[in-house]
């Protein structure tokens, strides 16, 4: 039984898993939306909103890991220069003001050639944007107006006599 063990095991070992989120993150990062299927994309999201936070927290003047510990750190765990930077200069300062979320999974119709599994798109938010699109709030029905009050011929025929 797998009780308390968070994670999906997506049919790799350890190593593997973590070489397929760093290209998956590496992809992401380079073109901003990237097709994987459904679990894959779920489990990614976690690891790509780590680094961007990361990311932020290197970018605050104030902050307790500064830019220089914060780009070795994300380094690390993704070793390609070019995309930590980036992640440092044009990802991070996007989501300064935002408390997590930066990414988003969105189902596709279309399912894998192959075996059929369930795609979707990994994304990251653009700047301002929300993961849910907030519903317009729909105005309540207006009241039916009421019918006028129909006229007899014989309550006329006595109100004019």
């Amino acid at each position: 039984m797998r009780h308390l063990k968070s994670g999906r095991i997506l049919g790799r070992n350890a190593s593997h898993r973590l070489a397929m989120f760093r290209n998956m993150t590496k992809a992401l990062f380079e073109h901003g939306r990237i097709v994987t299927t459904l679990p894959k994309a779920k489990e990614a999201r976690g690891f790509v909103e780590r680094l961007i936070t990361i990311a932020k927290r290197g970018l605050k003047a104030d902050a307790p890991v500064k830019t220089l510990h914060a780009r070795r750190l994300a380094l690390q765990v993704l070793p390609d220069k070019a995309v930590v930077k980036k992640l440092f200069n044009e990802i991070a300062p996007r989501y300064l003001e935002r408390a997590g979320g930066y990414t988003r999974v969105i189902k596709r119709h279309e399912r894998r050639l192959g075996d059929a599994g369930y795609t979707a798109y990994l994304e990251l938010l653009k700047e301002g944007e929300t993961k849910v699109i907030a519903k317009k709030p729909t105005a309540p029905p207006a009241p039916a107006p009421e019918p006028a009050p129909e006229s007899t011929p014989a309550a006329e025929s006595t109100a004019s006599s």
